[in-house]
């Protein structure tokens, strides 16, 4: 099959909910085929053209759209895309047509003097600022010409803060999408995550002010997850079910932004493809309860 044949992504219904496809579910989803509106990988799983793991996408794109999530662009590196990795995500895009393609408002890419690359091992935060803002428009920029769409740019679960930031988060990421066209993906678990390492009095209150506070017409998928408390900090390690706090932040997202597409995250522990499956169901209850509320107000 070329990528000229493949079937035209269906049409995102209201509160669509999808899964992310980790390795452990391949076979099981292209042989239960569990009605899900969108499935979502990481997109640097898929590089490599042809071979296994591009066979299995192709399967999994001829009967859901999917969606591209990235951990590799780098948005915020003041030292700006790495041309390889672009040109593997817009082959891919090209190929696979994807519904939405996203990745992080962060930075895990640098270059020492001598032109020499060096990565993280994990998604590094940018710090709040006008220069950094700078930086991450004109990549965000560049990847959209490139891909000639927009992306959906993540808020970040961060483990540390920058001193001498000239905004707050949520201005950050509504200047970026205001300057650029680019979309939010809000992860719920993140804003949750954070407030409870921000050791917040009410940390409820405070993601529901983080939540208001961004611009509602930018935002394109939400995230739900779950974290891990690990004495004095709270880890975003997606290897749980969600938490009863987060749901409730989830029904007043939806009540704020609206009838947005919405993904379960799973990475680690994985467990058996029905618990993720159990877990979409809850955000479509959740998402008819919170509708509900809204027209009741």
């Amino acid at each position: 099959m070329t990528a000229t044949t493949l079937p035209a992504p269906m049409a995102i219904q209201a509160c669509a909910t999808g899964i992310g496809w980790r390795h452990p579910h391949y076979a099981a989803l292209l042989e239960q085929r569990p009605a899900l509106d969108f499935i979502e990988v990481h997109s640097e799983n898929f590089f490599a053209p042809g071979g296994a793991a591009r066979a299995v996408l192709r399967a999994g794109r001829e009967h859901y759209p999917v969606s591209l999530h990235g951990v590799g662009l780098s948005l915020g590196s003041a030292s700006g895309i790495d041309p390889w990795h672009l040109d593997q995500l817009a082959a891919l895009v090209q190929e696979i047509e994807p519904v939405r393609v996203s990745d992080h408002a962060s930075f895990a890419r640098g270059v020492l003097p001598g032109a020499q690359a060096v990565h993280a091992s994990d998604l590094l935060p940018s710090p709040f600022t006008r220069a950094a803002l700078d930086a991450m428009c004109s990549n965000v920029q560049q990847v959209q010409d490139r891909l000639r769409r927009p992306i959906a740019v993540e808020n970040l679960s961060a483990y540390l803060r920058w001193q001498g930031a000239d905004v707050d988060e949520p201005d950050f990421l509504n200047a970026l999408a205001r300057r650029t066209g680019c979309h939010l993906l809000v992860d719920v678990n993140n804003v949750y995550v954070n407030a409870l390492n921000d050791g917040l009095a009410d940390p409820l209150d405070g993601c529901r002010r983080w939540l208001d506070a961004i611009a509602p017409d930018a935002v394109a998928e939400l995230h739900l997850a779950g974290h891990a408390h690990c004495g004095d900090i709270v880890i975003d390690d997606h290897g749980s079910r969600v938490c009863s706090e987060v749901w409730a932040l989830y029904r007043h997202a939806l009540r704020r932004y609206g009838d947005v597409p919405t993904l379960i995250e799973w990475d680690t522990d994985v467990p058996d493809l029905d618990v993720l499956l159990d877990e979409a169901a809850s955000a479509r209850t959740h998402a008819g309860a919170a509708l509900r509320e809204e027209e009741t107000a």
